[in-house]
């Protein structure tokens, strides 16, 4: 049940539905792409990015020094069918920019 509740909150929040969208869209991301294209701070970035790990929504893959987020899979049904609610939403969302394509994190 900690899990489903958990799951549940973190569809709270307009950012966090933001994140899921883009990494819906553009598939694996480094975090420093992510704070790029969506203009975040880091701090405030790995807050929502931690919640939505816990909440069973993203996977995180260590690659040398980089952290590469994306949707998890497989999805359970609950979080499968909140990212289809999500691919239905209104969003306007921000264009991927690739700043990790040089192998130095410019953030």
């Amino acid at each position: 049940m900690e899990l489903f509740l958990k799951s549940v909150s973190s569809l709270n929040d307009a950012t966090r539905v933001l994140i899921l969208r883009f990494l819906d869209t553009y598939g694996e991301c480094c975090v420093c792409d992510l704070q790029h294209s969506l203009g975040m701070i880091q701090s405030r970035l790995s807050r929502h990015l931690k919640i939505l790990k816990e909440a069973g929504f993203i996977r995180v893959e260590r690659k040398g020094t980089w952290a590469y987020y994306a949707i998890k899979s497989p999805l359970d049904t609950f979080r499968r069918e909140a990212i289809e609610e999500i691919r239905a939403l209104d969003i306007m969302l921000p264009k991927l920019k690739k700043t990790s394509q040089t192998g130095v994190c410019p953030l």
